[in-house]
């Protein structure tokens, strides 16, 4: 039974898709659904937070513009890997 403060599984998944370079959505429905679906779950939830920082790092204005580009790039790299699949025990297909 979900929780009541868990993300509704449709806003979890609820993200662009065209950056991904290994995104299959029937691989990530069969995630949620398997054996890891809750460790699956929470690495959406991680990869909603890493866009929010990503998105926060991408408007300070105290750091070099390359250095923020860069970091900004990896929060954003790191959401995308646990979006496919790729830290779940089986990794990706």
């Amino acid at each position: 039974m979900p929780q009541p403060d868990e993300e509704p599984l449709e806003e979890l998944l609820a993200f662009d898709t065209h950056g991904l370079d290994d995104w299959d959505e029937g691989r990530a429905r069969a995630a949620l659904g398997g054996r890891h679906g809750t460790l699956y779950r929470n690495h959406l939830l991680i990869a909603l937070r890493l866009d929010a920082w990503a998105e926060a790092e991408s408007r300070r204005t105290d750091t070099d513009a390359r250095y923020r580009a860069g970091y900004t790039q990896a929060l954003q790299d790191m959401a995308a890997f646990l979006r496919q699949t790729y830290y779940l025990p089986e990794g990706p297909d």
